[in-house]
């Protein structure tokens, strides 16, 4: 057996709620969720004096509108002087996890509590009876810390073309990884379905996901009433289920606190490495519209550090919010072998809570690893529109280092190609990433990013139904369009 330093921080509990009630009335507010989720945890770890000695308590920001639910737990576990971090949207959820590896290993905590809960799916119910879920309310209290996100995630001028919600914005960078991997529209979305259809029958032999039946390819490819078109090329079955009740809570703590306490060997798991890049750019910028060099180098340093490369690891879970984000991690990390690439079933059938699914992952992996100690599993993370990027190593047996973590976010801002987004351009322009928002079951308007010269872009719509019409069922990228007022118009 190995020994590790006493500061060693480690993962030793892990609880995971799933919530599937009929109605409102009988469902728990995501707060609850969280308290079950963190008392599985510490039942998990098999020592219930883990919570009353909790330093710190993080969340990631969910829908719900608690302004710091961190004291809100801190209370309901009788931890009041646990200090409390909020993650705002935007921060990477390794983030927190991160955080509570280095406050370990710097000697600043001996246990920390990371939990979050999302509790959409009562909300809907309470909404499809003509109510409102009520939840617990707390004004005039802030988190003792709040992390923000530097900079925006979108720009007026992608906004001002139709662009709001993350779907759209996925499908243009699917489009231009297409382009770059010369496939065909329709071989693109022959291998997207193809890929979903294999995570939904991960889903059904996972007990913890939110959908237990698996889908056909074609079903997942084609639209239907029951699994309608939302940006071309991706349906409702690409996309983050975000209608969910879950909740996960995990406890980390120092060797020296899993000894004292007399935490059992084989609950142990050790984030054998860790990186981040939290260099923030808006989509249209990115003079790689379909790569991502954030992931390239979280890829290259988490494996450094780790002594272990993609081919050696076989359990994992790549980020799935929208297909776009698999296929870019695919194309960044060098060497992933065959196999599945989720644990979970992904978060379209395992549930995708908006704010939350690492933590769930994480729990899945841990769980995993217990059972297979001579794995290492791989967890990544990504936020805002494949903005920020993120890998977490986890293992049952300690790495070369006792804690290992690279931010190499300095690195992915002189490595990333940034164009000037400008507003208000006349002239010619050549697509370099496009979509098709729907409303309803129907086509609505064609988006597209453009190369105007040298680092320089834009974002234009066109409403034009030939356009539309072609932008579904031709491949677009590289075609010279005339652009005025915001709009784009036939072939220049």
């Amino acid at each position: 057996m190995v020994e590790v330093a006493p500061d060693t921080p480690i993962l030793v509990g892990v609880g995971a709620i799933q919530q599937k009630a009929t109605d409102s009335a009988s469902a728990a507010e995501a707060l609850a969720l969280m308290e079950q989720a963190l008392r599985m945890a510490a039942s998990d770890a098999g020592s219930e004096a883990l919570l009353g000695r909790a330093d710190e308590i993080l969340i990631p920001k969910g829908i719900w509108s608690y302004s710091d639910p961190g004291r809100l737990l801190a209370q309901r576990l009788a931890v009041p002087s646990a200090h409390t971090v909020l993650a705002e949207i935007g921060v990477l959820q390794q983030t927190l996890i991160t955080r509570a590896c280095q406050r370990i290993a710097n000697g600043e905590a001996s246990v920390v509590l990371v939990a979050g809960a999302e509790a959409k799916y009562r909300d809907l119910l309470a909404r499809k009876a003509g109510g409102e879920a009520a939840e617990t309310e707390q004004s005039g209290v802030v988190p003792d810390t709040l992390l923000q996100p530097e900079d925006e995630l979108w720009s007026p001028v992608e906004s001002a073309a139709g662009l709001g919600m993350p779907v759209g914005y996925y499908a243009i960078i699917d489009s231009a990884l297409r382009y770059k991997q010369g496939l065909s529209v329709a071989e693109h979305r022959d291998q997207m379905a193809q890929m979903y259809a294999r995570f939904s029958e991960v889903a059904a032999n996972n007990p913890d996901a939110w959908v237990d039946e698996p889908f056909t390819a074609s079903f997942i490819r084609e639209p239907s009433p029951a699994n309608r078109m939302l940006a071309f090329p991706y349906t409702k079955l690409h996309n983050s289920q975000w209608n969910v009740d879950q909740a996960a809570g995990l406890i980390v703590c120092s060797v020296a606190v899993a000894q004292e306490l007399g935490i059992e060997r084989s609950r142990w798991l050790f984030p054998r490495a860790s990186s981040e890049s939290n260099f923030m750019s808006v989509v249209a910028s990115r003079r790689d519209l379909g790569g991502s060099p954030g992931f390239r180098l979280t890829g290259e340093a988490v494996m450094a550090v780790s002594g272990l490369s993609f081919a050696d690891v076989r359990l994992r879970e790549l980020y799935s919010c929208f297909p776009a984000a698999v296929r870019v991690q695919l194309e960044e990390f060098d060497g992933l072998r065959e196999g599945d690439l989720t644990v979970t079933g992904a978060m379209t059938f395992a549930g995708g809570p908006l704010n939350n699914f690492v933590l769930q992952a994480t729990v899945k992996m841990a769980q995993i690893l217990r059972e297979q100690p001579t794995e290492a599993g791989l967890v990544t993370s990504v936020s805002g529109m494949l903005t920020k990027q993120a890998c977490a190593l986890w293992s049952a047996r300690p790495g070369p280092h006792s804690y290992a973590h690279v931010d190499v976010t300095d690195r992915v801002r002189a490595e990333s190609g940034i164009c000037e987004v400008v507003a208000d351009y006349q002239g010619p322009g050549t697509v370099v990433g496009y979509t098709v928002l729907f409303q309803g079951d129907q086509p609505w308007r064609a988006v597209a990013v453009f190369d105007l010269a040298v680092d320089r872009r834009t974002v234009a719509y066109s409403e034009d139904p030939a356009i539309v019409a072609a932008m579904q069922g031709e491949e677009c990228c590289g075609r010279r369009y005339a652009l005025s007022g915001g709009q784009f118009t036939a072939a220049a």
